[in-house]
């Protein structure tokens, strides 16, 4: 893999986080209307975990996006873990896991839930997540099931990541 860097996020971050969002080829067609209108803010950069991978140029090649509590009391959330079209299959997004993991344990959290886009179940389920749960559609914008999945934080050993 090219040089690369995994620095945390910064709210100036905010706009080149939501073109690498919305760039992804991921979530075109059928899975294009869950993100009509979204757009990541300062704000929220700000008050969850959010790092970037960057190229030596400092071009965002990835992230990610940790929200603590929420739907997952005495854990944490991953909002967004994407990777651009041009960086998948060279380890990044196994990488950008395997540091959010870290974070995680060092933020004393138990485990990790994510609601997965459907394509991406796979990838979370060889990174060692375990599939919990569907999280139903939400027409009109989620009009398909999700894959809910969760990091067992105190449950992981030094193998499990792709």
């Amino acid at each position: 893999m090219r040089e690369l860097r995994i620095r945390p996020a910064r709210a100036a971050d905010a706009e080149a986080i939501t073109e690498l969002v919305h760039a992804s080829s991921a979530y075109q067609g059928r899975y294009e209307s869950i993100l009509d209108g979204y757009a990541v803010t300062g704000a929220q950069v700000e008050s969850t975990v959010t790092f970037l991978a960057e190229d030596g140029g400092g071009r965002v090649l990835g992230c990610y996006s940790l929200v603590p509590g929420g739907s997952n009391p005495g854990g944490a959330e991953l909002d967004l873990l994407f990777v651009a079209d041009e960086a998948q299959g060279g380890g990044l997004g196994a990488r950008l896991v395997r540091h959010m993991l870290e974070r995680a344990g060092e933020l004393g959290l138990a485990s990790v839930r994510v609601v997965s886009h459907p394509p991406a179940e796979g990838f979370y389920l060889r990174t060692g997540a375990r599939r919990v749960g569907t999280v139903r559609p939400k027409p009109p914008k989620v009009p398909y099931a999700r894959p809910e999945l969760r990091w067992d934080l105190a449950d992981r050993t030094g193998g499990v990541f792709v």
